[in-house]
């Protein structure tokens, strides 16, 4: 829990922030949470389907999200690589949200 407080806050560096963060773990809840939505659906659990599929992942993509951008707020290396993680990390978690 300190860990996802901290990534919220932005005093995550900025590399465990997208990588850790939103790229490896960013795949692996939203892999599970559409494995978990596909099977859901099929067994014709609806509701439970989308509460797992989207109300699971989506809270944590915004967490991801979030820290990234905070985190190459403070970030003290070349502008470019905080700019490149807030931009590929926001097209990244917009495309797992979506499926």
């Amino acid at each position: 829990m300190r860990a996802a407080l901290r990534l919220w806050r932005g005093e995550a560096p900025l590399d465990v922030a997208f990588w850790n963060w939103a790229v490896i773990s960013g795949l692996v809840v939203n892999i599970t949470t559409t494995i978990g939505f596909f099977l859901l659906f099929k067994e014709g659990q609806i509701l439970a389907a989308y509460l797992v599929g989207y109300g699971m992942s989506l809270p944590y993509n915004l967490l991801a999200l979030v820290g990234v951008w905070r985190s190459a707020a403070r970030y003290a290396g070349p502008p470019l690589h905080a700019t490149l993680a807030r931009w590929v990390a926001t097209l990244l978690l917009a495309v797992l949200s979506a499926t």
